[in-house]
């Protein structure tokens, strides 16, 4: 056998043993996982940080959403989620959505369309019940009114054309919100249609959501059984004097004859270190745009 057929064996070999020991691996179980911060409430619909979008995007589902295999986010890697389609009217005012049928909330209602009026009338500032902060607001100043037609299509009325109004609705902050549970409700105890189901959530300290059974997604299986975020804390650091010691090169707060000379009543210097940043080596400031968050766990 050649050398080259020697490699290409060895490769092969590694890649059965590899794909092997993956088939084998047990499903289920609980996914622990640290998060930078913990959230005010469990709302995607009154937070503006990632802080809640990160955990609490498995619960809900969008209406559309970017397509989670494609590395850059465009109108065409835009797909279906809650609704079954989409179509512009001529006059590019008008979005009309047909939705799936079967889906059920997590305490087993079943969702409409009248779910979808209620959400973007919250968002819209046109329901009886308020949101306590709301915001995204601005993201729907062009819309005019949701329409429902029957129990599984709705319609988005636009004030003017705006082709990137279905972008806001495949972002992550676009989830749908059930009807018949309250803003107030959702803050501390949220309903979606999502893989996971959440389970508690302990300020400062973890948040639980569970496999949703009953997910409505055919081909989804999570592989995970329940995911546990837990917040991370900062370690203290003491006091720049006292991390520096005495004799410290570069006329550090913690140098003697900085401490010397601030005892005599001079006025202490502050050292700055500047660190010099090549262009193009991704340190630049990044252009705001849309969230962009997968549902973890759903295969």
């Amino acid at each position: 056998m050649t050398p080259r057929l020697r490699l290409l064996a060895a490769a092969v070999a590694v890649g059965v043993a590899a794909a092997g020991a993956a088939h084998a691996q047990k499903l289920g179980g609980v996914l622990q996982m640290s998060h930078f911060d913990s959230p005010a409430s469990m709302s995607l619909h009154e937070e503006a940080t990632a802080a809640v979008n990160r955990p609490m995007m498995g619960v809900f589902n969008n209406l559309v959403l970017y397509k989670q295999d494609v590395a850059q986010n465009s109108q065409q890697s835009i797909v279906p989620d809650l609704a079954t389609g989409w179509s512009w009217s001529e006059d590019g005012t008008e979005l009309t959505f047909p939705l799936r049928q079967g889906v059920k909330w997590h305490d087993g209602k079943p969702f409409t369309a009248k779910d979808v009026q209620c959400t973007w009338d919250l968002l819209t500032g046109k329901a009886s019940d308020k949101l306590r902060l709301n915001p995204r607001k601005s993201w729907y100043q062009n819309l005019e009114k949701v329409t429902v037609n029957g129990d599984y299509e709705v319609t988005f009325r636009l004030k003017r054309p705006q082709p990137s109004f279905l972008a806001m609705l495949a972002s992550g902050w676009s989830a749908v919100y059930p009807c018949h549970v309250s803003p107030r409700e959702m803050r501390t105890h949220p309903i979606g249609t999502g893989p996971f189901k959440f389970i508690e959530f302990k300020p400062n300290e973890l948040i639980r959501v569970a496999k949703n059974p009953d997910y409505w997604k055919p081909d989804a299986d999570p592989r995970v059984h329940c995911r546990q975020v837990r917040h991370g804390h900062r370690r203290h650091r003491p006091p720049v004097e006292r991390r520096q010691g005495a004799g410290s090169p570069g006329g550090l707060p913690g140098d003697t004859n900085q401490r010397a000379a601030h005892a005599a009543g001079q006025p202490r210097r502050t050292a700055f270190r500047q660190r010099r940043v090549a262009p193009g080596d991704g340190t630049e400031p990044r252009p705001q745009g849309l969230y962009r968050h997968s549902h973890l766990g759903t295969g």
